[in-house]
């Protein structure tokens, strides 16, 4: 586990340092990759349910849920990023993320833990062909042993037609 901020006096963490704004991320797995979204992005993390195709959606829409009365689109993460599509699993969540007021589910292989980073120690993704996700990578950050793809969202969805999202509204 990541080291915590330390906690000053107010009770509030120690959000910056020399090396930048304390960050906070969570991190879950696409077949073997871990991955991280800022936990500031994320709403909440669901088990998987049942979700409800949606005829004429984008092939990476599985389809909507209903959340607590909300209708929420779910994305195939791993198809958005082309790789092979997932088998579902017990493992297998929903990450509610928000984005210009919606939500939107983004479907993994499994939920791993929080960790806190330095804006500073987030290093520069390298460019490496012209593959789909590369366009969503904020950088990657070498947490101990493993290398951590961090995302940004707002990519993912700064298209109008990126999720179809308006024609299922």
């Amino acid at each position: 586990m990541s080291e915590l901020a330390p906690i000053n006096e107010t009770g509030k963490g120690l959000t910056e340092s020399k090396k930048g704004e304390l960050l906070q991320y969570l991190t879950f797995k696409l077949i073997d990759e871990t991955y991280g979204i800022n936990v500031m992005q994320i709403k909440e993390v669901l088990r998987y349910s049942e979700i409800a195709p949606v005829p004429g959606a984008p092939s990476y829409v599985l389809g909507i849920v209903n959340l607590r009365g909300n209708v929420v689109t779910v994305v195939d993460t791993r198809v958005r990023f082309s790789l092979p599509e997932c088998t579902i699993t017990d493992d297998t969540r929903i990450i509610i993320v928000e984005h210009d007021g919606e939500q939107i589910g983004l479907l993994v292989d499994a939920v791993q833990e929080v960790f806190y980073l330095y804006q500073g120690e987030i290093e520069q993704s390298p460019s490496v062909g012209n593959d789909e996700a590369l366009m969503f990578i904020q950088g990657v950050y070498q947490k101990e042993e493993e290398l951590v793809i961090l995302l940004e969202l707002d990519r993912m969805f700064e298209r109008n037609d990126a999720l179809g999202i308006e024609a299922m509204s």
